[in-house]
């Protein structure tokens, strides 16, 4: 079971998706704070100094404070039931911009993978000992066979 798991660990497969894996969690938080720290403050103050991190729609008082309450962090405080719009819409612009990098990343690859398809052959398999030969060669270096003219 040992040697099992250490193949199964030491697959290319498993090493590639854990390093997916890792690389993706910090592009979050990198996108993430490009949300936070750069595109929404200028949005914000675009719709007259508004804070999309305080935006929110109050279901229910808190016991402990009455409303109203001036930001989110005082209504959760005061024990407040909300819907929480303005981090909702902060975390969907967060997705918009990670599904668009990610877009391009896959275009990016279907481009270079299109390319290769592209690419003429200059190459083909000797007849005899298949080993790769240039197309228009006469003769086989490897097994020195002549060849039919291309």
């Amino acid at each position: 079971m040992g040697k099992d798991f250490k193949d199964f660990i030491l697959r290319g497969n498993v090493v590639d998706l854990a390093v997916g894996v890792i690389i993706g969690a910090a592009f979050g938080t990198i996108v993430t704070s490009l949300v936070n720290d750069v595109i929404m403050p200028p949005v914000g103050l675009l719709l007259g100094n508004v804070d999309f991190s305080d935006l929110f729609l109050m279901l229910k008082a808190g016991t402990k404070t009455a409303p109203p309450y001036a930001t989110l962090a005082d209504a959760q405080a005061a024990g407040a039931v909300t819907i929480n719009y303005g981090i909702f819409i902060t975390r969907v612009v967060s997705f918009l911009i990670v599904a668009f990098v990610i877009f391009l990343m896959v275009r990016a690859v279907a481009r270079m993978r299109k390319r290769e398809e592209a690419a003429p052959t200059t190459t083909k398999a000797c007849p005899y000992c298949l080993s790769t030969i240039p197309l228009g060669a006469m003769r086989c270096p490897q097994c020195t066979s002549e060849l039919k003219a291309a």
